[in-house]
């Protein structure tokens, strides 16, 4: 199967395009002529404008079209307009362009829409909760104009909270340069909300950014710095700041691990474990989540970067019950278990484990690139097995890489 950097930015334009986006549609989304799209599609002529509004238009990065990153696989057209909607979200609002005679939102309103945001979004539902962002951007900048001089710090922070959102959302649906743009305007409106608290939490969204965007030593030291920035004095800290600071240490191991430094990593697990201990029970605060069941789970998927199967499974023995953690948190567990089983040559169970957690919440699946890495990692299984996972995720097994759902018809 070819990698997507095989093809030609012709090509792959087209094949984000896909069927049920004609030339003319193309041309219609980014006010070029249909003749300056033929001929880009046709490698004869893309300049930078074009190659600009054409990236708008199919809400992805231009390092997708260029061949630069691969595409989020299932994508489909209307997952690529939310982006594209995100996007001018986004960058209107920082650059405060606000649509006129706009409606006035409450701060109370205002909060209950982030919250529910933040409620779609660990639920797994990433599409809903940007088509949701995105006007909700629009509103807390409205009112953040609306407020008069010295009395604007709560209405940045809720602005804060927006933007940190949108980062969220674009980095897991692959827009990394939107996502590095929107945790950038969430720190400067959290600087001018003076929260010391979103301050440290848009720094850990920063370093997942960084995180998956391959910036390791930059991601462990920005998220050891937001972690230190909050440290509690445990015997006054309140659930939610316990929260906050369990999740930033525990996401510091994460990057340990993925940097193989065991002893830093065991050293912030060790926190997160004893954080996790302190408040014995799962918190949900400030946009995330945090207790000792997570403070387990995520310890397995640690130990797999880490290389150390039998911890890892160990760990998963010991786990019985994950029904206090959020929808998306317990999918993730579900895949570090299913690696950590294919690391161990558990070959079918891994594909069970894994072939369970596609079917029960596939719309969260589709988001994922795990999946067809423990696709590959396995190398005997049940044939019946394997061919019906790799369906499931588009993947043929044993390949080096897949192509989003759209390019099987658009080729």
């Amino acid at each position: 199967m070819p990698q997507w950097s095989d093809y030609s930015t012709g090509e792959r334009i087209k094949i984000l395009r896909g069927r049920a986006v004609r030339q003319s549609d193309l041309a219609e989304m980014t006010g070029l002529s249909i003749v300056t799209i033929q001929k880009a599609e046709q490698d004869k002529m893309l300049s930078l404008p074009t190659l600009l509004a054409i990236a708008d238009a199919l809400g992805v990065d231009t390092s997708v079209i260029l061949g630069q990153q691969a595409p989020r696989r299932a994508l489909d057209q209307g997952d690529r307009m939310m982006i594209r909607d995100l996007s001018r979200a986004v960058h209107d609002t920082a650059a405060g362009l606000l649509p006129p005679n706009i409606e006035a939102v409450a701060a109370d309103v205002l909060q209950e829409t982030v919250d529910r945001c933040w409620d779609l979004y660990w639920r797994g539902r990433y599409i809903e909760a940007g088509a949701v962002v995105a006007p909700l951007l629009v509103a807390a900048a409205a009112h953040q104009h609306e407020q008069p001089s010295g009395q604007q710090a709560s209405a940045w922070g809720l602005l804060s909270d927006a933007y940190r959102l949108a980062g969220y959302v674009a980095n897991l649906v692959g827009g990394r340069d939107l996502a590095y743009a929107a945790i950038g305007h969430a720190q400067i409106a959290a600087e001018r909300a003076a929260d010391a608290m979103r301050v440290a939490l848009v720094s850990s969204g920063r370093a997942w950014v960084y995180l998956r965007d391959a910036r390791l030593p930059e991601a462990l030291k920005l998220a050891e710095k937001s972690a230190a920035d909050i440290e509690p004095q445990f015997s006054k800290a309140t659930p939610e700041e316990l929260t906050a600071y369990g999740s930033h240490v525990n996401f510091a191991a994460v990057v340990a691990s993925r940097m193989g430094d065991k002893d830093r990593a065991a050293d912030y697990l060790s926190q997160s474990h004893a954080t996790g201990a302190r408040m014995g029970r799962e918190v949900r605060a400030h946009g995330t989540g945090f207790g000792p069941i997570t403070a387990t789970t995520q310890a397995v998927g640690i130990n797999v970067a880490l290389g150390q199967t039998g911890k890892a499974l160990d760990l998963i023995g010991s786990i019985h019950d994950v029904s206090a953690l959020t929808k998306a948190a317990r999918n993730r567990y579900e895949m570090d278990k299913a690696m950590a089983q294919a690391d161990a040559k558990q070959w079918d169970a891994s594909l069970d484990t894994l072939e369970k957690t596609l079917r029960s919440d596939p719309d969260w699946a589709r988001h994922q690139a795990l999946p067809g890495v423990i696709v590959q990692k396995v190398g005997k299984a049940s044939t019946a097995r394997l061919r019906r996972v790799s369906e499931l995720i588009g993947v043929s097994p044993g390949s080096q890489g897949f192509l989003p759902a759209t390019s099987k018809a658009a080729l």
